[in-house]
């Protein structure tokens, strides 16, 4: 079986639920037939999210890595297409630190691509009916913290490793009505079918995604 990793967050924010980690579990618990999935909840904290995650890598050795979290206000699941190598948070993590214009491997490249098909993910889980929408900014707070961090252990110890960041929507419970929202099981499939399409495709979809601001 094809062993994948699959990592979520906990609650930040002041949030009671984070369903980047309800998704993770939900689509593990539901025993996928094609691969095996592995899970592992991540702290929304600067410096312990990144050791966590390689605690899970090593542990799991999967040949892909998805990493998950939280995005309030999107309406659709968004792989991440680009990780930049900058921490500049606009409100503190679970254990109350704020870095500011700090890198998150100092001396690292401005940037790293993810190694996901993003265009080709998006066009499957848009074919299923569910909202999906290529992203080129994971943010600078512990979410692109974390993609930076597994790109960056990708590209200097595990070459073999395919790796990304995909985020998805408050779950209704979370939006109320002020906010678009997606339901957990909707995030899980659209979860499944984007790792499906990551273990099958290793060239992306040559069309547009970008974007004029």
């Amino acid at each position: 079986m094809r062993r994948v990793l699959l990592t979520g967050f906990a609650p930040f924010g002041g949030q009671a639920v984070n369903p980047s980690w309800q998704a993770v579990r939900l689509l593990a618990d539901g025993r996928p037939r094609d691969y095996q999935p592995a899970v592992a909840e991540l702290p929304c904290d600067f410096d312990r999210s990144l050791p966590a995650l390689g605690e899970a890598i090593e542990a799991y050795r999967p040949e892909l890595v998805v990493c998950t979290g939280q995005a309030g206000g999107r309406a659709a699941v968004t792989p991440e297409r680009i990780a930049v190598n900058l921490q500049d948070a606009r409100i503190p993590d679970n254990a109350g630190r704020q870095p500011v214009d700090a890198p998150v491997v100092p001396g690292g490249p401005v940037g790293y691509f993810s190694s996901l098909p993003v265009k080709a993910c998006v066009a499957a889980i848009d074919a299923a009916g569910l909202p999906a929408e290529v992203s080129h900014t994971a943010g600078t707070f512990v979410c692109n913290h974390v993609f930076y961090g597994l790109m960056h252990l990708l590209a200097t110890e595990l070459p073999g490793v395919r790796g990304g960041f995909v985020h998805v929507p408050f779950s209704p419970e979370q939006a109320g009505t002020e906010h678009p929202s997606l339901s957990v099981e909707e995030s899980a499939r659209a979860l499944d079918i984007l790792v499906r399409t990551a273990l099958t495709t290793k060239t992306d979809l040559p069309v547009p995604a970008g974007t004029l601001h």
